[in-house]
């Protein structure tokens, strides 16, 4: 039987970092690509970043019980991942690695349990996150503040995850998720 490495982080924690890192580490993992209604972002491709869906589409999956998981992150901003990756990871005995929001990742963790490790990635501050998120310069200001204001809730759901992580020196974050996986794994 496959496991599963959930993600979880505030956008501009350093969770896409952390996860090129391991990938680049010759862990032997699968990612688990989510689908989104959003637009791609920079070189972002359909069905290597994402699975690029307009909201009618997004929303027929939804009435069809596609998912395992997904949220409405902002209004028409859908994020969630297709049963179909899952089950095709776990059949395949893959280490499945996902990057979903906090609510997704609390409840891949509640349905898979011991197959699941769930990681919670946090900054150091939220002065800290939104000097990221004006760093990475791919929002407007307003969609930062959004970021900004949602990510003071995200971090309430950090106590349901098997890891937090605090991310305020990347070599640390690098080697506390390395060690983490590793042990998982083991397992």
């Amino acid at each position: 039987m496959g496991k599963l490495i959930i993600f979880s982080a505030p956008s501009g924690s350093g969770k896409s970092t952390l996860i090129n890192y391991l990938m680049s580490k010759g862990f032997d993992f699968s990612f688990s690509i989510s689908a989104t209604s959003r637009a791609p972002r920079g070189t972002e491709k359909n069905g290597v970043e994402y699975y690029f869906l307009s909201v009618n589409d997004f929303k027929k999956h939804i009435e069809n019980n596609d998912f395992i998981e997904y949220e409405e992150v902002y209004p028409n901003c859908f994020y969630g991942t297709l049963k179909s990756e899952v089950d095709k990871a776990l059949e395949t005995e893959k280490t499945l690695l996902f990057d979903v929001d906090v609510k997704g990742g609390v409840n891949i963790k509640n349905m898979y349990k011991e197959k699941a490790l769930a990681i919670f990635i946090q900054p150091p501050s939220v002065d800290v996150l939104r000097q990221r998120l004006i760093d990475r310069d791919t929002d407007s200001e307003e969609m930062i503040e959004k970021r900004v204001a949602k990510a003071a809730w995200e971090m309430n759901f950090a106590p349901q995850f098997d890891v937090v992580i605090v991310n305020d020196s990347l070599e640390k974050a690098k080697e506390e998720v390395e060690t983490a996986i590793r042990n998982f794994l083991k397992q």
